[in-house]
């Protein structure tokens, strides 16, 4: 019997990405006075205090919640701030309870996969081998009884997010999870307790406000001139520090927003809404201002567009992103190109990192009159779970250190800003089909080829429609274009798509080691025709023959 034969995954068609849908610049507040520092301490932890009891009886409205409350929740805010302010903590608080309520979804999608997973393994027999899409039984008994013990602590866990979820019930730590956890491991984060609580504290503030269209300025409550002049409109409680009009406190220093501050200055001076935050950075001692506001998304290019120069193909790495460019025919230009980024540390370094990436990838677009950048549609939520694995700790950290979703937002921000198109292809055998045919071609002596060069080709191509082989195989019983010609090959207009070799003359068969031609390697022809003979002389016209 033969075996049946393995079906390959459907590829999904590639498509134009959408751009950016809100923009946020930050510019920072320098050269305050410590009466300024006092106010905006003030100010934060007041509406601080009014944002953590309101999240929690948001949280305790559950699914319950109805405009009566939230118009009930905003009045009593009101009585101890403004209107505007409440609108802003209300809407602070909406968000983040939405965000958990995200959060948990996932979190039950996790544990589902995972105790789906355990299930299957322990099904199969020990030892049993698995395949390339399901795992296989245990190795040993030991770890079958270990895994039957793991199966009910998921299955515990994963009924309580169920009856959470079915409530509207939500856990949210205003600060993060993560820093009120540090508190018992202060040694470890080399803090002491006085930091940590100052960390602490500033994470629990707010100050921010949304914007209005039509109003001064685009906001009444944090208010920013076109010249850079900030003012905060105080809480009632704090309205004795004001030292303007209609309770106000404007601030010593003035702010320019070098990054899109023209953008920002157009918005402004027309009235139109922009979103302000002051928050201050403990690490730094700083103070910062952050702008942002909506714009329309903008409409993508046809595909025929933006692939009419050619496209560069990316395969991202947990270390690199690997780049090639390829001509409106689909054939590899140029060398390949790697920018790397270092995904240790911080998440402000590791953002930082990506940054540099991608701004060098574009600039390397640019100077190609490239107008498109393909990129893989990468998603491994469901291959993080460490039960899929098993015990390839290596492989799950390394999928789950790789930042598909924030390279993916970060590209298509940073490209809709220079006009380059973002064309997400499906992964689908991209480095195996890319390692197969395209590997060892595109290998010269003094270039080594890897499998995720390789791989960049076979996503540029598929983005342009080609199939990711190179060409296809003639017909066995004739090695000739006797039964038409291939179907995936080069253009007519193409160069050097079939160029012969250098001929060799006389003067190159004395010196080989000047052409660089070995003795025995056999080159083109000349011409045995007068009219197509090359000749070394230089023609003159003689004057006496053109008088009369």
């Amino acid at each position: 019997m033969t075996e049946p034969k393995k079906q390959l995954r459907q590829v999904a068609p590639s498509f134009v990405a959408f751009g950016p849908a809100g923009v946020s610049i930050r510019d920072r507040l320098k050269n305050l006075t410590p009466e300024d520092e006092k106010v905006l301490r003030l100010v934060g932890e007041h509406l601080g205090s009014l944002a953590s009891r309101d999240l929690k009886a948001r949280c305790h409205d559950g699914l319950e919640h109805s405009t009566e409350t939230w118009a009930s929740r905003k009045r009593d805010l009101t009585a101890v701030s403004s209107s505007r302010w409440a609108g802003s903590l209300t809407k602070a608080t909406h968000d983040q309870w939405a965000l958990a309520r995200r959060g948990q979804a996932a979190h039950l999608k996790s544990l589902e996969a995972g105790v789906r997973t355990i299930a299957h393994r322990l099904s199969l027999p020990i030892g049993e081998k698995g395949t390339k899409r399901a795992p296989g039984g245990y190795r040993s008994k030991s770890e079958w009884f270990h895994k039957t013990r793991r199966l009910q602590v998921l299955e515990g866990r994963l009924d309580a997010v169920r009856t959470d979820r079915k409530n509207g019930v939500v856990h949210v730590v205003r600060g993060g999870r993560k820093l009120l956890n540090t508190r018992h491991n202060l040694a470890t984060a080399q803090l002491t307790e006085s930091q940590w609580r100052e960390r602490w504290e500033t994470a629990r503030w707010i100050l921010a406000a949304d914007g209005e269209s039509g109003k001064r300025y685009g906001n009444e409550t944090i208010r920013i001139t076109p010249d850079g002049e900030v003012s905060i409109k105080l809480p009632s409680p704090l309205a004795d520090l004001a030292n303007a009009k209609h309770g106000r406190y404007t601030l010593a220093t003035k702010v320019s927003f070098p990054h899109r501050g023209l953008e920002w200055a157009d918005r402004v001076e027309a009235n139109r809404a922009v979103a302000y935050r002051v928050h201050f950075d403990v690490e730094r001692g700083r103070w910062y201002v952050d702008a942002s506001w909506s714009c329309p998304v903008t409409r993508t290019i046809p595909m025929e567009t933006a692939l009419a120069h050619g496209v560069i193909g990316v395969d991202t790495n947990a270390d690199h992103l690997a780049a090639w460019r390829l001509d409106p025919d689909g054939n590899p230009v140029g060398q390949p190109r790697r920018f790397s980024y270092d995904l240790s540390g911080s998440a402000d370094h590791r953002d930082a990192q990506v940054r540099h990436a991608l701004s060098r990838l574009l600039n390397w677009a640019k100077t190609c009159a490239v107008k498109a950048i393909a990129v893989e549609d990468l998603d491994f939520a469901d291959s993080r779970t460490r039960e899929k694995y098993g015990r390839k700790r290596c492989f799950r950290q390394l999928i789950s250190g790789m930042p598909t979703g924030k390279l993916r937002a970060r590209l298509t921000s940073m490209a809709d800003a220079t006009g380059i198109a973002i064309i997400a292809v499906d992964p689908a055998y991209t480095s195996m089909w890319g390692a197969q045919h395209w590997k060892k071609p595109m290998a010269a002596p003094r270039r080594k080829t890897s499998r995720h060069d390789a791989a960049s080709i076979a996503i540029g191509r598929r983005a342009q429609g080609h199939p990711i082989r190179r060409r296809t195989a003639p017909p066995r019983a004739h090695q000739s274009d006797v039964h038409g010609h291939r179907t995936a090959q080069a253009g007519r207009r193409a160069l050097g798509r079939e160029e012969t070799r250098r001929p060799v003359t006389d003067r190159d068969q004395e010196s080989p080691a000047r052409t660089g031609y070995k003795q025995g390697t056999r080159a083109t022809s000349a011409p045995k025709t007068v009219r197509d003979a090359r000749s070394d002389r230089q023609w003159i016209q003689n004057s006496l023959l053109l008088t009369g």
